[in-house]
């Protein structure tokens, strides 16, 4: 089982059931990331990765704010002195770390969005599989109103969920949208309404850590690659995967399940 320390307390880390949890941990500055914030995802996500006892993975944040994005507050002395190769190496670096971390995790990610994403802090939600929101979110893409162009995959991202058209929108205006704007626009999966946002996300995590992990696997991998891929290498890899699946533990459990007329239980073998 993971040790599930971050090493920093910038970002926590837990598991509740078979669901691991990685939260920003910065509420007095509605936590913006900070550089502690990279190494955290850095370390954590190839351990969480390998762990069979995590089923699923879902990024928050404590405080009621998912994450402002870049601590505007600290930029002007961080960029002080700093080549562009330095800045732009390194920055290469943190968006690897983060963005395709997540994008290519082998397990379902779920940004569970209590409160604000704004900037960066959106484009690491937009990199999770799936999206779901408290009444309370609110969404703004953000650079704009710093001189910024934007980062962590957050202009891929958006392209794919809402069209060219809209993305170039909420890019250029960095509009502030609530969280049934961000449903209706295909932004985030579900808005869930409740006191307890929490434990509600957590829910909807855990049908994902149950069921057929080696299969979302393959899916995620399918479906990231047909964004780039012809149907030819769709179709032959597709047909790979489907037999790697036929010889799991999860499908045959799931056959006899389906015969028994029960509800199968899988154990991510």
């Amino acid at each position: 089982m993971t040790n599930l320390n971050t090493g920093t307390d910038v970002m926590l880390a837990k598991r509740v059931g078979r669901v691991a949890i990685l939260s920003f941990n910065r509420p007095e500055a509605r936590n913006a990331l900070h550089p502690e914030t990279y190494e955290a995802f850095n370390r954590m996500l190839p351990l969480l990765a390998e762990d069979p006892d995590v089923g699923a993975l879902m990024i928050t944040g404590e405080g009621g704010a998912f994450c402002a994005g870049g601590d505007v507050k600290s930029m002007k002395a961080r960029n002080s002195g700093v080549s562009a190769e330095a800045a732009t190496d390194d920055l290469r670096a943190r968006q690897r770390a983060v963005s395709f971390a997540l994008n290519t995790f082998p397990k379902v990610t779920v940004a569970a969005v209590d409160g604000a994403a704004a900037g960066a802090g959106m484009s690491i939600a937009l990199a999770c599989d799936l999206r779901i929101a408290s009444v309370r979110a609110l969404f703004t893409t953000a650079f704009a109103k710093v001189g910024f162009s934007g980062d962590f995959g957050g202009s891929y991202f958006l392209t794919q969920l809402v069209g060219a058209g809209k993305a170039k929108e909420l890019y250029l205006t960095a509009e502030r949208f609530d969280a049934r704007t961000a449903n209706e626009l295909g932004v985030v999966n579900q808005v869930l309404e409740g006191d307890d946002f929490e434990s509600l996300a957590v829910a909807y995590c855990q049908q994902f850590a149950d069921g057929p992990t080696i299969a979302h696997r393959y899916m995620k991998e399918n479906l990231n690659r047909a964004l780039v891929a012809d149907l030819a290498t769709c179709l032959d890899a597709e047909a790979t995967a489907m037999t790697r699946c036929r010889s799991t533990e999860d499908h045959k459990e799931a056959v006899e399940a389906f015969v028994a007329k029960r509800t199968p239980i899988f154990h991510g073998r």
